[in-house]
C-alpha cells in the first residue's frame, strides 16, 4: 500500500459521471442525456477539423490568436481579453486553482453545474450552496452566504439543469450586492439558446468591472463536445492570471481549426437555433400535457418532475425509457431525485420520447 496522500479535500471529491451513452444489446439508441447539438456540427467545422489531421505533428498555437479574434467579431468583445480552454470546464477549475485555496470558500447556487463543487475542492477550498427559491439562483441568499473567506461565486446563466435565469437586471443587482474582493464567474453555456429580451450573457458586466468573468463553450450551439473547446472574457488583470496557469498548449490545433469555421458558420448556428425554437416548446407541451411539470424556461433541454408514487417515479421512467432504447439524465445528483433532464433532439427522437412517456404514463 502508498504511503502517498493526496491533498485535503481531493478525496471527498465525488468524480464527475457523463451522460450514457450506450445501452446494452442495443446497437442504435436515441441519446437526450447530454445537451449535446442536436444537428451536430456545422459542416464546415468538421471539415476544417479533418484538414487539420495533417499538421498533427506540430503544435497548436498557443495563444489561440486567430480564434480569439473571430470570437471577438462574433461577440463584439475585445479580443485580447478573451481566454480559450479545453472546454470551458477547464477555465472553471482554472479560476478555482487560481484565486481560491486551503480555507477559502467556493459559492454556487443549490442546482448549479457539478464542476463548481469539484473544481473547489481540487484546489482545496470549500463548496458552499446558496437554496434556490422555485429552481432559480436566489440572489438574497447567495449575498447571504458570502462570508469574508469567500473568493468566487459561481453562477450558470442559464442554469444546467434547471434551465431557469437570472435577468440582466438581476446580474447587475448581484454584481453590485457582492463586495470587490469576490470574483463573479457567470457560466453562459447555453446563452445562444436565449431569445428572452431581459437576458444578457455577461459581457457587459465584464467590460464595466474588475471582478466579473462570463465562460462560454463550443459544446452546446456549436456541437463540439468532442473537441473540447471553450472561451472565457475576462479583465485584462484575470486573462493575465489565467494565461500564466493554464497549460502552453491546452487547446488542440484541430479544435482551434474547427472553432473558428463554427464560430464563423452564422448560417448554420441560427438553423440550430431555429431548430431547437420549434422542438424545445413542442417537447415541454407534450411533456405538459402528459401530466409532467416542466419547470424550466430555456437551454436546449427540458427539465421534467415526474411524481414521487411507486411505479411513476423518475427513476421508474429511466427505466422504462432505455427498454425503448432511449438515454436521458437522472438528477439526483443535482438534489433532483423526482426530476429527469432531457435533451432537445431531432424531430423523429422528440416524438419517440414522448411516446414512450405516454406509454409509460398511461
Amino acid at each position: 500500500m502508498s504511503a502517498l496522500n493526496a491533498r485535503p479535500g481531493i478525496m471527498d471529491i465525488t468524480p464527475y459521471v457523463g451522460g450514457e451513452s450506450t445501452l446494452p444489446g442495443r446497437e442504435r439508441v436515441i441519446k437526450l442525456a447530454s445537451n449535446e447539438g442536436a444537428l451536430g456540427p456545422s459542416p464546415k467545422a468538421t471539415a476544417a477539423y479533418e484538414a487539420a489531421a495533417g499538421e498533427l505533428h506540430r503544435y497548436p498555437d498557443g495563444e489561440c490568436l486567430d480564434l480569439r479574434r473571430a470570437i471577438g467579431r462574433r461577440h463584439g468583445l475585445d479580443w485580447t481579453r478573451i481566454v480559450c480552454g479545453a472546454g470551458s470546464d477547464e477555465l472553471i477549475a482554472l479560476l478555482c486553482r487560481a484565486y481560491a485555496g486551503p480555507g477559502d470558500e467556493v459559492l454556487h447556487a443549490e442546482h448549479g453545474f457539478l464542476m463548481y463543487p469539484i473544481a473547489a475542492k481540487a484546489a482545496g477550498a470549500k463548496p458552499v450552496a446558496a437554496p434556490e427559491t422555485g429552481l432559480k439562483a436566489d440572489i438574497d441568499a447567495l449575498i447571504q452566504r458570502v462570508t469574508g473567506r469567500t473568493r468566487l461565486l459561481f453562477l450558470a446563466n442559464p442554469n444546467n439543469p434547471t434551465g431557469t435565469y437570472l435577468s440582466g437586471a438581476e446580474l447587475r443587482r448581484l454584481r453590485d450586492e457582492l463586495p470587490d474582493d469576490v470574483l463573479l464567474v457567470i457560466d453562459a453555456a447555453y446563452a445562444e439558446y436565449v431569445t428572452l429580451e431581459d437576458y444578457s450573457p455577461g459581457a457587459d458586466l465584464v467590460s464595466k468591472g474588475g471582478n466579473v468573468v462570463m465562460t462560454r463553450t463550443f459544446s452546446k450551439i456549436h456541437a463540439l463536445g468532442g473537441a473540447r473547446l471553450g472561451w472565457a472574457y475576462c479583465p485584462p488583470a484575470i486573462a493575465d492570471v489565467l494565461n500564466r496557469v493554464r497549460n502552453p498548449f491546452n487547446v488542440s490545433s484541430p479544435a482551434q481549426a474547427a472553432g473558428l469555421a463554427a464560430i464563423d458558420d452564422t448560417e448554420f448556428t441560427n438553423r440550430a437555433l431555429d431548430h431547437n425554437e420549434t422542438w424545445r416548446p413542442w417537447l415541454a407541451g407534450r411533456l405538459e400535457e402528459l401530466g409532467l411539470e416542466v419547470p424550466s424556461i430555456t437551454g436546449n433541454f427540458v427539465l421534467a418532475r415526474f411524481p414521487l408514487n411507486s411505479g411513476r417515479t423518475a427513476d421508474d421512467a429511466d427505466r422504462h425509457l432505455k427498454d425503448h432504447g432511449i438515454i436521458v439524465r437522472r438528477m439526483a445528483a443535482y438534489g433532483l431525485p423526482d426530476c429527469l433532464r432531457i435533451t432537445v433532439g431531432l424531430e423523429d427522437e422528440m416524438r419517440a420520447v414522448t411516446d414512450a412517456l405516454a406509454e409509460f404514463l398511461k
